[in-house]
């Protein structure tokens, strides 16, 4: 279970990039603050499976 977590919140850190990085090259900014939002939901999850992690060793 926790590395599909894992994966789930890389697959939101990297879409969240991609779609800031659109974004910026279609000077949407409503795509850039979307992605940035995403990829940064993505980093704090990552964070938390890495304190799990931490307690569990």
């Amino acid at each position: 279970m926790a590395s599909d977590d894992k994966m789930a919140n890389k697959k939101d850190e990297l879409v969240g990039k991609a779609k800031e990085k659109l974004g910026e090259a279609t000077d949407n900014e409503q795509w850039q603050a979307e992605g940035r939002s995403k990829k940064a939901k993505g980093d704090v999850k990552q964070a938390g499976e890495k304190i799990k992690d931490a307690f569990r060793d």
